[in-house]
């Protein structure tokens, strides 16, 4: 068994004085809405990715009348004991490993997690940013010379973009910004597309499970064109950077950078047809449990430990098929948090297993 969370205690964070938790491997947050529930799994978030899906400014996180808030969860398994907490400032954030100081970016080497909310639910309608932060936002938390490379290439195009908005813009330092942008897309573009790939073939496949034959297909949509998977990462650069000379006139008059990684996107399709514009709500709430189910496993393949799995208020907004699902998934082992205003939604053999711990009593 790896590492599993034990206990969080929480001081002046959020809503809250102070509570602590204690967690089994499967923890029901039970009660109405508005108590907290949510705030705790934020909390467990913070503790395991190392950032809030919130993206909430410190002080926000700070409970009302408090000058500081924090967080603390203690994880175990494999013989090993790892406490972590996160100090939270008006200003800054301060994470602690075992007695030092670490980056957010570190966190998720102890324990990863995937977050499951409401907001998931439309992931196949939302716009193309949603998608690529979910992909980026597992691959940060698997590897961090993804997170670096990722925040390298955001910078790049940053910086970039203000020189597109300058009155007169350099145009000899607008190529050498179009250098960098280039190879720093075409690094992101190779590990991103990787991933996906990964990512796909375990989706595909728990979709056809869940759907009980329908097939699903999952396209990477890259604004760089057609066969970018087969190239190189210097012919990737090449051909990217030749994109931003042909686009330059538009990007200057629109003023920022319009092709590249931050521009790309994910599609699927059912039996041939875009979900997107024929999926039922109830095939595409399937699409978004698989995509998460698949995470869970590709965490275990890449890092060789199961991730907490954090079901935030989700359980009622599935038809009784895809919380059944859902329920058979979480029975295999993974160390499971769930918040919910209804224990009805759970088979009594389940909560007969799993700590249940009520709120706003």
């Amino acid at each position: 068994m790896g590492l599993q969370v034990t206990s969080l205690e929480l001081r002046d964070w959020r809503s809250f004085g102070s509570r602590d938790i204690a967690f089994g491997g499967m923890t029901v947050f039970h009660g109405r809405n508005a108590v907290g529930k949510t705030n705790t799994v934020e909390a467990l978030q913070m503790l395991t990715a190392g950032q809030s899906f919130r993206k909430p400014k410190p002080m926000q996180q700070i409970r009302d009348g408090a000058e500081s808030a924090k967080i603390s969860a203690r994880l175990e398994g494999d013989g090993r004991v790892i406490d972590l907490s996160c100090v939270i400032e008006p200003t800054r954030r301060s994470f602690v490993r075992n007695g030092k100081h670490i980056h957010a970016g570190d966190v998720p080497e102890s324990l990863m997690s995937v977050l499951f909310n409401p907001d998931d639910l439309s992931f196949v309608k939302r716009g193309a940013s949603y998608r690529r932060d979910e992909l980026d936002g597992f691959g940060r938390q698997a590897n961090r010379g993804y997170a670096k490379v990722l925040s390298a290439y955001q910078r790049a195009v940053e910086q970039r973009n203000r020189l597109l908005k300058e009155e007169w813009p350099d145009q000899a330092l607008l190529s050498a910004w179009d250098a960098s942008v280039a190879l720093g897309g075409a690094t992101l573009l190779q590990s991103r597309l990787r991933l996906f790939e990964r990512l796909r073939a375990h989706m595909e496949r728990i979709y056809l499970e869940i759907s009980q034959g329908e097939t699903l297909s999952c396209s990477y949509e890259c604004s760089l064109g057609e066969g970018v998977g087969e190239l190189t990462r210097d012919e990737l650069a090449n051909r990217f950077a030749a994109r931003l000379l042909e686009l330059r006139k538009d990007e200057l008059r629109r003023q920022q950078t319009l092709v590249g990684p931050q521009r790309d996107d994910v599609t699927f399709a059912i039996d041939g047809r875009d979900a997107r514009a024929f999926g039922s709500q109830g095939q595409q709430r399937s699409i978004v449990l698989a995509w998460k189910m698949a995470e869970v496993e590709l965490c275990e393949e890449v890092v060789g430990d199961k991730p907490l799995l954090l079901l935030d208020d989700v359980m009622s907004e599935l038809d009784e098929v895809r919380r059944d699902a859902v329920t058979r998934f979480v029975q295999g082992g993974i160390q499971t948090v769930v918040t919910t205003t209804n224990l009805g939604y759970f088979p009594d053999e389940l909560l007969d297993r799993a700590k249940v711990v009520s709120f706003g009593e």
